[in-house]
């Protein structure tokens, strides 16, 4: 999902109590699809009402959220919009990811050997559009604000806090930097202990900061090259140059400047690194194309978004009632809910 920068960006872990009276700008696809990865029983099967329908999602956005609002954060989600037709191939590659680990899930499952099910069924969870509708209801429902981008989720996201509308974009993928986000969070919805894939050993995990000033400075480069060496290492839009990794693709534009400069010197150079620019130049797509993408993506100026009415009621209609969680826990999360609704109604993102 996304470019992987996780080796380059600059990373300050930081407390809840930083974020206290934050508005964050939350990365909705993204978000909802942790929650279907992880929230699973032993053998890898998700969360089921009484009729089979999934509600892994449901419980991650609700429980979960609890705990952002109960610190002090107003969450606005952001969803995704159309995906751009330079994006097919991924999506396309994703389904035949998951369609190999639904074999795989099946072959463990058989063998009996639960711990590789789970972890192969985490790679299957599907986001559907009536989830989608379902997660939104719950945020009417809830009176947490949310948006409707027109393109990538995270690019409106990262337009919010570009304008002032939010402090922070919350994702677990490092494209809102090349969006221009001034400020992404991590772990924002999962914190907490993990188990490490593959072996009996749990880690802490806590929310990380990563300022888009501190590490261009850091690595030396302007965003614009950032987003050459992404292009380098492989994007949503495009596949990269094989063979040519974060590390060396910093190198590279930091020295030559350009993805231009760089293809027009791989040209004459002999050298490893200059044969793979050539031979791997297809994996640049588009790349004027796409670099414009991240610069200046389709977004809308949501104006001022506000903040809604806890319905109690109809939570535990939806909850409760209809998909029969516990109605114990649903009341102890709604008593966070109220620190919310508390607040002023109809208060604008602004405020916060």
């Amino acid at each position: 999902m996304g470019v992987d920068l996780g080796g380059v960006a600059v990373k300050r872990p930081i407390e809840w109590s930083e974020l206290h009276g934050r508005t964050i700008a939350v990365d909705a696809y993204n978000t909802l699809y942790q929650f279907l990865a992880t929230i699973r029983q032993a053998d890898g099967t998700p969360l089921l009402d009484e009729q089979g329908r999934v509600t892994s999602h449901l419980n991650g956005l609700f429980n979960r959220s609890a705990n952002i609002v109960g610190a002090g954060i107003l969450p606005v989600y952001v969803f995704d919009g159309a995906h751009h037709p330079l994006k097919r191939a991924t999506i396309e590659l994703r389904s035949q990811v998951k369609e190999r680990a639904r074999a795989a899930y099946d072959a463990a499952l058989k063998a009996g050997d639960l711990a590789t099910a789970r972890s192969k069924a985490q790679q299957t969870s599907s986001l559907t559009k009536p989830m989608v509708e379902q997660a939104k209801h719950l945020l009417r429902l809830l009176g947490l604000p949310y948006v409707d981008a027109p393109g990538e989720g995270e690019a409106q996201a990262s337009s919010m806090v570009q304008r002032g509308q939010a402090y922070a974009v919350a994702s677990q993928d490092y494209d809102a930097i090349l969006f221009g986000a001034p400020r992404l969070v991590r772990n924002l919805s999962v914190t907490g202990r993990r188990k490490l894939p593959g072996r009996s050993a749990w880690v802490e995990i806590l929310p990380e900061q990563i300022a888009l000033a501190e590490t261009l400075d850091a690595l030396r480069l302007t965003r614009e090259q950032l987003i050459d060496a992404a292009l380098l290492i492989g994007t949503d839009y495009n596949p990269g140059v094989q063979g040519i990794g974060p590390k060396t693709a910093l190198e590279l534009v930091r020295e030559h400047r350009s993805l231009e400069d760089l293809l027009e010197k791989a040209e004459t150079e002999e050298g490893s690194v200059w044969r793979k620019l050539r031979e791997g130049q297809d994996g640049l797509g588009d790349f004027e194309k796409i670099r414009n993408l991240f610069l200046e993506p389709p977004v809308s100026d949501t104006g001022p978004v506000v903040q809604g009415r806890l319905d109690e009621a109809g939570v535990r209609a939806l909850l409760v009632n209809e998909h029969r969680f516990s109605a114990d826990r649903v009341d102890s999360a709604l008593a966070k809910y109220r620190q919310v609704k508390a607040q002023k109604q109809q208060r604008s993102l602004g405020d916060w």
